[in-house]
């Protein structure tokens, strides 16, 4: 029996697909958005329904067993209620003002290569080191680990706050039910299917292996060898990233037209792995499902938000402000949603160490610049 017993247990065991074609399940993922002691003690006071239970997790099974009776008229309670604390909670950020806070960054770098695990990089890089000298790690303060931090923290706080201004633009919508408290792998509901949105860019392996179904050599070493011809110098020593960095900008700074060229092919290469990507964007998703991390693996229903800056794409990280690009495309999305079957989003993809093969509801929403 699909009680509340069978639906908490798939959504721990994050085995979320029954829940798309579902309305009790649907109606479960509801009633755990509002599972806040402030939020359930005025929903029920609202539509004057009389809980026994005192405890969270009881109140939970009690509200559930309630609400199962009428399946149809629970929803639109639930829908109007949530609906109208997401307003209160959309009103209160001054969007204006976030979006001027967030052009104050200049520079998105995370300092250190700790696939954002500050903890373990400084941990590895500072403390279990073979010279335990009080007085070097005292001089690295100054010179890179408040540097580091410092970019951390500034790198966190523009993804974060950023990522706000991004969901207050879905949730603005009225084919978008928001999640009021949060919940683990779904941000909100479109048209009744609940999605956890990821905001990205086209990611640079993606790039990569598309170069090379194509038979394009590597960038960095395509850049190599051109440098080599055209005597361009550089530090051999650095990391590929920034080889990378030295030679193009050294090679913007000659502006010959074999530097111009250069660059060129490159960019237009990157623009055509683009277009062809947009036109199959159910591959895109599903690479991503399948080379996520696997400490933060999920096999959710995703919303992909994917930011292109067409003229340079380490600087994409700017569209996630840029809500003069970002409301237009996103709202003329929600507003084609209704068209869009079911079909049209079912991905199943496989991941390296798990036994069986999953199936999701996935889209891509370019944004591009």
């Amino acid at each position: 029996m699909k009680n509340f017993k069978y639906w908490d247990d798939l959504h721990k065991n994050e085995n979320l697909e029954e829940f798309n074609n579902d309305r009790i399940g649907l109606l479960w993922l509801k009633i755990k958005s509002i599972i806040r002691k402030e939020l359930i003690e005025d929903f029920v006071l609202r539509n004057k329904i009389s809980l026994k239970e005192t405890a969270l997790k009881q109140q939970f099974v009690e509200l559930f067993v309630l609400l199962s009776q009428n399946i149809d008229e629970s929803h639109k309670l639930l829908d109007a209620y949530i609906t109208m604390i997401s307003n209160q909670q959309i009103a209160s950020v001054n969007i204006q003002q976030l979006v001027s806070e967030l052009y104050k960054l200049k520079n998105f770098e995370w300092g250190g290569d700790y696939q954002n695990s500050l903890a373990k990089f400084l941990v590895s890089r500072y403390v279990k080191v073979q010279n335990p000298s009080f007085d070097y790690l005292m001089s690295k303060f100054e010179t890179e680990i408040n540097p580091t931090v410092q970019g951390y923290v500034l790198n966190s706080w523009y993804n974060y706050w950023s990522s706000v201004l991004i969901e207050n633009i879905f949730k603005s919508h009225n084919a978008v039910l928001p999640t009021v408290g949060q919940i683990k792998s779904v941000d909100f509901f479109i048209d009744d299917i609940p999605f956890d949105l990821k905001v990205t860019y086209l990611p640079a392996e993606y790039i990569k292996q598309k170069r090379k179904e194509k038979g394009y050599p590597v960038e960095l070493t395509f850049l190599k060898q051109k440098a080599k011809e055209i005597n361009i110098a550089y530090d051999r020593n650095a990391k590929p990233a920034d080889i990378f960095y030295e030679i193009t900008e050294k090679m913007k700074d000659r502006s010959d037209d074999v530097c111009k060229q250069t660059l060129q092919t490159l960019k237009s290469e990157k623009i055509e792995i683009l277009k062809e990507t947009q036109k199959n964007s159910k591959h895109l998703a599903k690479w991503l499902y399948e080379n996520q991390g696997e400490m933060r693996f999920g096999s959710e229903n995703r919303l992909f938000l994917v930011l292109v800056d067409i003229d340079d794409f380490n600087n994409s990280w700017k569209l996630k402000r840029n809500i003069d690009l970002l409301k237009p495309t996103i709202v003329s999305y929600l507003d084609n949603f209704k068209n869009k079957q079911i079909t049209d989003l079912q991905v199943n993809f496989e991941f390296k160490g798990k036994p069986h093969t999953f199936s999701a509801l996935a889209d891509v929403i370019f944004v591009i610049k």
